[in-house]
């Protein structure tokens, strides 16, 4: 018996089979001693999704006393793991490939990739890992757990900064500008993240790390603007702490000269 995910549409409604168990019966199943571990999705970090496709990996980790021989996963959203209660399923691209750990361990990694063009605005946010294994030497022994664990999917955000004039004499104001955006899935471009707080930070010339100066929130097309008394020669950023849909991001710096 080999591991296989296959998701395919019979008379209108969603088929998934995975360790040829139906799709109503896809709950938690063991049979045996096979354990799964460790499931790490992404290297432990969020999905974040431009408006280009994204590629990432699930390995699954685990033990039989016979060795793993076959791994499985997928991203799935919903109530249950049911055709009519899915909102999202994910899929690996093409068959596991499993690697020896030990006599009893094996880890299983999967490749996945999504573009933009398959996922609305409202798919951001946590999914479930559905993850199974199955053993050696055995075509029944195996482990499938149907949530064992989230991963956050994020709309990816991009952070802008222009502080002038530059040069500035001192206490004088300057004005600092940027914007906030993030990727539209539905229409692949980004646009303004509005109404978010960005904070403004400074780092004097010669000093290690930057300070708060202020926080300011974004308009309604995303754009940040503010004003500040320029004191010494340093460097403006501004950070985005993120949300469960949107990850932290930090724009690059820009230096002011004062005289």
């Amino acid at each position: 018996m080999r591991i296989r995910t296959t998701v395919a549409a019979v008379s209108g409604a969603l088929a998934l089979s995975a360790l040829a168990v139906p799709a109503a019966q896809a709950a938690d199943s063991v049979q045996g001693d096979t354990k799964i571990t460790k499931v790490v999705v992404n290297g432990g970090k969020d999905i974040v999704i431009g408006t280009s496709t994204k590629k990432f990996t699930v390995t699954v980790t685990g033990t039989d006393p016979k060795g793993i021989k076959d791994g499985m996963a997928v991203l799935w959203r919903g109530t249950k793991f049911e055709p009519g209660s899915l909102t999202g399923l994910l899929p690996p691209v093409g068959d596991a490939k499993c690697t020896k750990v030990d006599a009893t361990t094996g880890t299983c990694k999967l490749n996945f990739k999504r573009s933009p063009s398959q996922l609305g605005n409202h798919h951001a946010g946590k999914w479930k890992v559905m993850a199974g294994l199955l053993a050696k030497g055995s075509a029944e022994d195996h482990a499938i757990v149907e949530s064992y664990k989230t991963v956050n999917v994020k709309r990816a955000a991009r952070l802008t900064v222009n502080a002038t004039p530059e040069p500035v004499k001192k206490n004088k104001t300057i004005t600092v500008s940027g914007a906030l955006s993030r990727a539209n899935w539905e229409t692949r471009k980004y646009a303004g993240y509005t109404q978010q707080p960005v904070q403004l930070q400074f780092k004097k010339k010669g000093a290690s790390s930057y300070s708060t100066v202020k926080t300011v929130k974004s308009d309604r097309k995303g754009n940040l603007k503010t004003t500040v008394k320029a004191s010494a020669d340093g460097t403006f950023r501004y950070v985005f702490a993120g949300t469960s849909t949107t990850p932290a991001v930090t724009s690059a710096g820009d230096a002011i000269d004062v005289r």
